[in-house]
């Protein structure tokens, strides 16, 4: 589509907008509303798959943050996908203290509420596990994941605007699973016909999202993501590398109290976005 910028010149009585600034809140916008949409429809077609996940795996409960935490998943793709970031760091799913709560990938609830300024409305969703209470942005527990990541990249970029203007956080999959203990399952770790469905769902999201924004790198967190990644966008010019996941679980993370984790993001972030 072509489109003539110039005609936009005047704006009132002695305003003027530059036709650059004009032409880029115009591709801003286009940007987010490209990416709010994928992500809606990615939602739709989790909802539709749920039970038939749950009938044929092992998995208790299955829930969808895309749904009912939507306002503040939307709050997170307005504010912060059309910065011009052309990295994108790759997360798995959701963890039950995390984005199953405030709606954002890696979110811890102060970090998407007090530094991300986070807003919106949720709803209890229908088939949570009781021992794993959704309370949105009020939640106390803090996703330790997320603690790290985004407190490493505010201490790299300062703030939410800087750090979106250099990265973008996406998981490949939106869906909290959950055993019966309430234990949270990873989509590796789950196999049958609805997770190809779910899976494939999910790559086309990643691709879209990549596509949409102009994403030339991406991130996994992760070798599951990488892996993801790597099949989700084969053919396009993109660079996909990964990094060390920063789950407590994790031998690497927990090295050194930390330290080479953030050594090793911090290196492959500046060197991603250099």
């Amino acid at each position: 589509m072509s489109i003539c910028v110039e005609s936009y010149a005047k704006v009132g009585v002695g305003n003027y907008t530059a036709p650059s600034e004009l032409f880029l809140g115009y591709i801003g916008r286009r940007y987010r509303m490209g990416v709010i949409d994928s992500a809606k429809k990615l939602s739709g077609k989790c909802d539709s798959l749920t039970k038939s996940i749950l009938r044929q795996t092992s998995l208790a409960h299955v829930t969808n943050p895309l749904n009912y935490a939507w306002e503040y998943h939307e709050s997170y793709l307005s504010q912060y996908s059309d910065l011009g970031a052309k990295t994108l760091l790759l997360g798995m799913n959701p963890g039950p203290y995390g984005m199953a709560q405030c709606g954002v990938p890696f979110g811890a609830t102060e970090i998407a509420r007090d530094f991300l300024n986070i807003t919106g409305n949720y709803h209890d969703p229908e088939g949570r596990h009781p021992k794993r209470p959704i309370e949105g942005l009020d939640f106390e527990r803090q996703e330790i994941s997320g603690t790290r990541l985004w407190g490493l990249l505010r201490d790299i970029w300062k703030t939410p605007e800087e750090i979106h203007k250099n990265v973008f956080l996406v998981n490949h999959c939106p869906l909290l699973l959950l055993g019966e203990t309430g234990k949270n399952i990873t989509p590796d770790k789950i196999s049958g016909n609805a997770v190809k469905k779910l899976l494939k769902a999910c790559d086309d999201h990643l691709r879209e999202v990549v596509i949409e924004m102009g994403i030339t790198r991406v991130i996994g967190v992760g070798k599951y993501a990488e892996k993801r990644a790597l099949l989700a966008l084969k053919g396009l010019d993109v660079e996909i590398t990964t990094c060390w996941h920063p789950s407590p679980a994790s031998p690497l993370a927990n090295r050194n109290d930390g330290a080479d984790w953030r050594a090793n993001v911090r290196e492959i972030l500046l060197a991603e976005t250099s």
